[in-house]
Order: structure tokens, then sequence, then C-alpha cells
């Protein structure tokens, strides 16, 4: 009959479970001897301690440790079969919980859990390596974090009272992600076998923390023109929030399968999830590329060798460009980086380097991006174009499957510890390049939307280059006018190169000879390109120094700092133009450390400095030189105007105000007033400097200029009859100080 039947089926259940019982029983004694192992000088014994101390519920174990435990059976089975394994070590680590504080184990309900680190040999993988061969094994992934959900609490067990008839009842809740047993029905009991209502005790019911994650394959080891792969990662219990989007992480977990949702047939296919029980945020040391001993012996060579090793590191660079050498240096600097120094008092001092290239096209920019993408160990290469303001940062959006709201990570967190190339910079939106403000000074990245507030990291360097805006530089235009971007952007560069391809016979005949020289293998090479070092090496070279050296100031560059910054102040002749900042100062100390490490020199000379103040003032007398006064003005670039410019437009905002005050003048147009202050004016005067003296002479309250985008807009005097512009600044006593 039928219920012969289904007590056969319960009773040979009841045979699994203790039989299942009896080999998890085994499993744990076999995982208490590994704990107790005197061969391990009583390393679990204090990892356990120190686990209570720091009130957490979770040991760690390494599977190195498992290995060298008898036989190495252990550590083959948690490979191999996760589940059985997980559930009698945690028992294991209950157990001995127990036996040193019996408070503790009772105060966290007897609830430990297990991670893992190590070893995992062909188990390490990537999530693009994630195939069929591993499911249901224990793997480690690599990753970055590309996604994240919020914190959700998901139910274990619940706990209901009917009034009807006094009574409470419990149940548990189990699903696919769960290890200790088959997932239970997922309905949620309203009534009791008798049909009585049932109310939920919220309050005795026990909830666990839920969060999901979507690890993505690191843009740099994701093969050349495919897409990264992703898995999502399931966190529970005490490891919500242990990682955020950007990060770079090591996820330790049973790579698991998980049925279909859909009712009636299935297609055969599984969507997967890795069910964590560690997360390890990778340090700068792991996101290096592998350097062998006899690699660091070469390096040591180079950087203790005869020849400088900065000249043979910037020669080294982008071979195959001809010239440019000093940008080549400052590129070089910016691989390298200075040193992010976090102040006692709560100040942060950012180590990266920013640069920008300007220049005609065909120069070789974009080519210096591609160099430095495929040699840099972390970076990621886009187009200002082709990027919107979330695509660089961090954009909200909704799970297709729960709807709920995930933060996911842009391209200037995911680059973070590394480096991010804008290509065609000029071409960026307005809204997208005010995004990059806080990124390139605080070096973080704030979102508020959606109900959702936080303060991500960017600690990025960028290089950017941009094409004028008349694709030709035009020297007689500032480089704000040149290149349209706004001055609180570019004075956030540490470095800002013009690269003009200006007529010179005996120049363009050594740069043909050069590029015909890359295609054809007997034309005649310069001596200095045969002694480079190959693009792998000078990658080592980068990655060994920005890790082991940490260079510091010493007495000697310290002075030398603050002298060379004086005298760059001194730049503009005296005529109180800007020629240096602060921020300036701060580029310098960066600019110095990274010549410190080329040479792999714990401190910070003076010959850096003096190196570095060369490069700074290079760069500096191409894009800050006034092309009305040839003079060095920085406010060219924090501004967008000089020094001399704005004398300008206050004197002839006080011509202006004279002569309309002397004519008598209440109501006139802008081209009658243009024509009338050409007669009178020796200088030449553009509509555009007019229009911005009238703007100063509106401020001061003088006059009045109709509203709107009128080609002849009517101005009209509203000051009393007495002299005009005499609040304005009085720019004919320039004399030095």
């Amino acid at each position: 009959s039928s219920q012969q039947q289904l007590d056969t089926h319960i009773y040979i259940h009841k045979r699994e479970m203790a039989t299942d019982s009896d080999e998890i029983a085994i499993k744990k004694r076999r995982f208490l001897d590994f704990l107790d192992d005197d061969a391990q000088h009583g390393e679990y014994e204090d990892r356990l301690q120190k686990m209570i101390d720091k009130d957490r519920v979770r040991l760690i174990v390494n599977m190195n440790h498992l290995r060298a435990f008898r036989d190495g059976q252990l550590a083959t089975s948690l490979l191999q079969s996760p589940f059985d394994e997980v559930v009698a070590l945690q028992q294991a680590v209950k157990e001995s919980v127990d036996r040193l504080d019996a408070d503790y184990s009772k105060k966290k309900n007897n609830l430990f859990f297990v991670g893992f680190e190590g070893s995992f040999g062909s188990h390490h993988v990537t999530p693009r390596g994630l195939t069929s061969r591993l499911l249901g094994k224990l793997v480690c992934i690599e990753g970055i974090v590309s996604k994240c959900s919020l914190v959700h609490p998901k139910v274990v067990r619940s706990v209901h009272y009917c009034p009807a008839t006094e009574q409470s009842t419990e149940r548990s809740y189990r699903d696919a992600t769960s290890i200790d047993g088959l997932p239970t029905f997922g309905f949620y009991p309203k009534t009791d076998d008798q049909g009585n209502a049932l109310v939920t005790e919220y309050g005795l019911s026990v909830y666990k923390n839920h969060q999901t994650l979507s690890i993505q394959e690191m843009p740099e080891r994701a093969p050349t023109g495919q897409l990264p792969r992703s898995i999502d990662v399931i966190l529970d219990d005490d490891l919500v929030d242990s990682a955020k989007p950007g990060d770079r992480v090591q996820v330790f977990g049973i790579y698991r399968p998980l049925p279909s949702k859909s009712q009636g047939g299935t297609s055969g296919v599984f969507k997967t999830v890795l069910l964590a029980n560690h997360v390890h945020i990778l340090s700068k040391e792991a996101l290096m590329p592998p350097i062998t001993d006899l690699d660091i012996r070469n390096i040591l060579k180079i950087a203790r060798g005869k020849t400088s090793p900065f000249e043979l590191l910037a020669r080294s660079l982008a071979p195959s460009i001809y010239g440019n050498e000093q940008i080549k240096q400052g590129i070089l600097c910016l691989l390298l980086g200075g040193e992010e120094k976090n102040l006692r008092r709560g100040g942060h001092i950012r180590g990266d380097i920013n640069v920008l290239m300007v220049g005609d096209p065909s120069c070789g920019k974009s080519q210096m991006l591609r160099f430095v993408q495929n040699t840099a160990p972390h970076c990621i290469t886009t187009t200002g174009r082709g990027s919107s303001g979330v695509g660089l940062t961090a954009a909200v959006t909704s799970d297709a499957e729960s709807g709920e709201r995930r933060l996911e990570a842009g391209a200037m967190v995911l680059a973070d510890r590394g480096i991010v190339c804008i290509d065609e910079f000029d071409k960026m939106t307005d809204s997208t390049r005010s995004i990059l403000h806080e990124v390139m000074e605080q070096q973080t990245v704030s979102i508020a939307k959606a109900g959702i507030i936080a303060s991500l990291n960017a600690r990025t360097s960028i290089l950017a280059a941009a094409n004028p805006n008349e694709s030709r530089w035009n020297p007689n235009l500032s480089i704000v006018e040149n290149i349209q971007l706004p001055p609180t952007l570019l004075s956030r560069f540490d470095l800002i190169y013009l690269i003009l391809d200006a007529p010179d016979r005996a120049k363009d005949r050594r740069l043909a000879r050069h590029m015909v020289s890359l295609y054809y293998e007997n034309a005649e090479r310069p001596a200095q390109q045969e002694n480079i070092m190959s693009r792998e090496t000078l990658a080592e070279y980068i990655s060994y120094a920005r890790e082991h050296v940490t260079p510091e100031l010493s007495e000697d560059a310290a002075r030398e700092l603050v002298q060379a910054y004086v005298d760059m102040r001194k730049l503009g002749n005296n005529r109180k133009t800007i020629t240096a900042t602060p921020r300036q100062l701060e580029s310098l100390v960066r600019l110095a450390e990274s010549y410190a490490k080329m040479r792999f020199s714990p401190s910070v000379t003076r010959e850096d400095v003096v190196k570095a103040v060369d490069l700074m003032k290079a760069a500096i007398r191409q894009t800050a030189t006034d092309p009305r006064t040839g003079l060095i003005d920085l406010d060219l670039i924090t501004t967008g105007q000089s020094m001399a410019a704005r004398n300008q437009i206050l004197d002839l905002a006080r011509a202006v105000s004279e002569y309309l005050t002397k004519k008598r003048i209440k109501n006139t147009t802008l081209n009658t007033l243009l024509a009338d202050m050409r007669k009178s004016s020796d200088t030449a005067i553009s509509p555009e400097d007019l229009r911005a003296a009238l703007e100063q002479l509106r401020n001061d309250e003088f006059l009045t200029v109709q509203r709107g985008s009128v080609p002849n807009p009517t101005i009209r005097v509203v000051a009393a009859t007495v002299v005009a512009g005499a609040d304005l600044p009085d720019n004919n006593n320039n004399a030095d100080d």
C-alpha cells in the first residue's frame, strides 16, 4: 500500500541520515586531532584564542597545514567533497571552543564557521577558469568586485504562535546555498494543521545576514579582445560587507550550481554561484606580476650600473616613438609615483602623479598611452567621447532577479592603486569632466543616488591625451583657449606637456630615418636605440621599485625644495604674476620621490630635487607662457586668464567708464561703443575684450547690459555723475617690489 511505501522511504531516509551522522562524527574526530596536533606547535589553539579575544566566530584554516597533517587526506577530501568536510570541521571548531571558553560558545549560540587560505593548486582560478570540473569543489578565485548588493536579513528559523490553541511552533529554513542539510520547502506557514491562524514571533525568530557580490575577472588578465567573465558570490553571517566595489580580492568557497526556478522542464543549463567562506583583500604585493630571484638580480644590476638608470628607463619607454625625451621622463615618473601620506592630524596627501599631453595630431600621444597600458601592472584605458559620468565613477543598478539596488563600480574605482589612460580628453562632456575633480585631488568617488550614499576609493594616476580645439595648436592663444578645458581641472595635473609638429629639416630627417628603421631591418639605427630594456624587464623594474622602495625626504632635499619653490615664484620677472602655487610644491615632492625610486634609494637627495625642478620648469615653460607678453604666468592654468590679460581688461573698463562719464552718455549699443573706443584708443580692442570690460563695470553697478544672446545689446549707464571706476584697482603702478 501507499502507507507502507511511505514508511519504507522514511526508514531508508533515517538510515541514511544515521550513516551520514556516523561519517561526520569520524571526520570530526580527525579534525579535532588536527586542531590539537603537537606538530603545529599550538598554532590553531592560538588562532582559536585570538578568535575569542576579537569576538569573532570564524576560524581560518591553512590548506598547507592540512596537507602536512599525517597523509594529507584531509586536504584532498576538503578540495574534492567539501560539504560534509566543512560541516565536520565546524563541529570540531565548536567543540574546541567549548573546551577553551564554554561561556563564549554559549554566548554565540554554538554557531562557529571556518574559512580557508593557502595554496589551492589547480583549484586556484579566475572566474574564466570556473568550468564544470570544479562543480561541488572547494576553489579559490581572484578578481575584482564589480557589483555589491545591500545586506538583507535571511530567515533561518521562524517561531509562530497560535492564539486559538496557545501553542508555539518552529520551522527551519534551508535553501540551495546551505551546506548543512537538504533544502526545505519554501512556503512560510500562516496556519496550523487545523487551519488556525499563526502569528510570527519576530523577536524569537533567528535571522542571518545575506549579501551578494559579483566578482569580475581582472581587466589586465582577460584575454585580448574578450570581455571579462564574472561570477556571483554569496556572503552570509560575518562575511557581509567584507569587500566593496573596486576591491581586488581572493574568495575561497564552494562552487555550486543552483536549480532553475522555472516550473516544468529544464534546459539543462543551471546558474552557478560561489558559496564563500573567506574573503581576502589583495595587497599591492599580490597585484604585482611574479618576479623571480634572477629578475631581482638583473633589476639591482641595472639600478647600480654605470649608466644612469633614469636615462636607460626613459629611453626604453615607448622606443618606437622618436624624441619627446622630457615627456617620456614625466610618464616614467607617473609609472613610479610618489609616496602617499596620511598625516597624524587627519590630512591626506596623494602620491599619484597626473600627466596631460596636449598637441598636434600624429605626434604619438595615443601610442604612448598604449605602451603605458601594456607596461603598467594595473591599467584601465578609456576615451573621452566613449566615457560617461557613471561609467567612470559608479552606477546604481537594479538586479534582474531580485529587483534590489546594487552599486556597480566604474573605471576610476576599478583602477584603484593603478593608472587610468584617457584618450581624446578634450572631447569629454562637461558633466563627465566635473566628476574628475574629486578623483584627481581627494582620490575618492562620492555617490549619493537612489538612496545609496557611499564613498569609494579611486587612488589612481591619470594619464590623459588631448587635441587642440582647432586640431592644430594656435601659439597666439593660451592653453585654456586652445583645448577648452576648465582651469580648475588643468591645475590638478602635475605635468602638462605640449607636443607640437613644427617643421624642421634636420629633425624631420632624423624622424624619417627612425620610422623607416622600424620597417626595414637593414636601415641605420641610432646607437642608443640598441641599448634599451625590453618591455617585460621595464615592467618588472617599475613594479619592484613601486613596491619595495619607500624614500623619505632628507634635510638637504627639504632645503632644496624650499629654495626651488621660492625661485620658481620669481620666474615671472617680479611683475606680480604667479609662476608657482602650493600644488606645484606638492608635485615637486612627488617627482623627487619618483626619482629616488628609480635609483632604489631609501632617501630623497638634493640631486633628485634638482631633476624634479628641471622637469617641472620645462613643463611650465611650455604651457604657462603668456602669448601676449612671453612671460610665465601660472594664472593661465589656474584661472584661465593671465595677469596681463586681466590688467588689460581693467584698464579698458576704466577707459570706458571715463569716456561715458565725460560724454554724458546714458544709453548706447555695443557696436557703437566699440567703434567710439577704437577711435579714441591707440591699441586694438576686440569685441570679446569690450564685453569683458562691460561685465566688470556691470559688477560695479556702473551700467547695465541687455541680457540674452543679442548681437548688439543695449548699454544703459545707471551710476551717478562721478568719475566711474574709482573702485577698480589701479594697474598703472606696476612697479617691481
